[in-house]
């Protein structure tokens, strides 16, 4: 009996890489008959004309499934609810962008055949931004130090899922949830892809420097307690040198009392100084709050508009 495969591809205004996407799938699947294949898109609310587009190519083919959301839930949220529908032995999760090439999926199929049953794509090299990739590796890097799970580096976040990880992604009922950390965390046996990522061709990315930051954050908030732990740590270490500064100026003034002036330099300083640790420290505890207070209200992660071909 043959294995079936969902590729997975979340959407949001990519009407100018559907086509091209669905035609280099679709060649690669007619390359490996041994699988059953469906395609499942997820779009996030488009504001242009990919869901119709979607939906012309889901009259066609059957194979083809599309869930349109009510808004704009987010990557995160709307990706980890389109891994709970699948329902086949292994899921294919690849981007619309055309950045992770639909070429890759042989690869993934030929690690999850030697018994991995998660399987990451890794940049080594990538064609787009220079800036944002070598923050993107700075990032990791950090959260490789700091995580008690340490991620991938240079993983797109994509790749291939079997039907054991997706059985557990099901009983995760997480709004805020990091995928790639996720993944880490499972504890599975991790294969590996490298790829070079290319330029993308067409259109623009949703992807900006807003939406980055979120999803850095979450994987911080989501993966370590050592920003928390840090400001008890440093918070000590200041107190004592403050009480330190503080009782050798006592002292200057007491055994000069009459040459001894503070000025108005140092005090500016200082007051910059902390006030800026603060503020600092007081939105870092802000983004854990927040993640807090996201999970308490118990919103559903994504809220389907319409399903087709399912």
């Amino acid at each position: 009996m043959k294995k079936t495969i969902t590729i997975l591809t979340p959407t949001l205004n990519e009407e100018s890489n559907v086509d091209e996407l669905v035609s280099r799938v679709s060649k690669v699947i007619t390359e490996h008959p041994k699988y059953n294949f469906e395609h499942l898109f997820i779009d996030n609310s488009s504001s242009d004309g990919t869901v119709d587009k979607l939906k012309k190519i889901a009259k066609k083919n059957k194979k083809v499934k599309v869930i349109v959301n009510a808004r704009n839930f987010g990557a995160p949220s709307s990706v980890l609810h389109a891994l709970k529908q699948v329902k086949t032995d292994a899921c294919i999760h690849i981007a619309s962008d055309l950045q992770d090439p639909p070429e890759v999926i042989p690869d993934l199929l030929k690690k999850w055949e030697e018994g991995f049953k998660i399987v990451v794509l890794v940049k080594n090299e990538s064609k787009e931004n220079q800036f944002i990739f070598y923050l993107r590796k700075i990032y990791y890097r950090i959260l490789t130090v700091i995580s008690d799970t340490p991620p991938i580096e240079n993983s797109t976040g994509n790749g291939l899922i079997d039907r054991d990880v997706l059985n557990i992604l099901k009983t995760i009922h997480d709004p805020l949830s990091f995928l790639r950390g996720v993944l880490v965390e499972i504890g599975f046996p991790i294969g590996r892809v490298f790829f070079t990522q290319p330029t993308r061709k067409q259109g623009n990315t949703s992807n900006n420097l807003y939406g980055l930051y979120e999803v850095a954050v979450v994987g911080i908030t989501n993966h370590s307690k050592v920003p928390i732990r840090f400001l008890s740590i440093l918070g000590f270490i200041m107190s004592i040198l403050s009480f330190i500064l503080a009782a050798s100026y006592l002292l200057l003034k007491v055994l000069n009392w009459d040459s001894f002036e503070v000025g108005m330099a140092p005090l500016l300083i200082g007051l910059f100084f902390f006030g800026s640790i603060q503020m600092f420290f007081l939105g870092l505890i802000g983004e854990y709050i927040a993640a807090i207070h996201t999970r308490v209200r118990d919103m559903p992660s994504v809220i389907e508009l319409e399903r087709i071909n399912f």
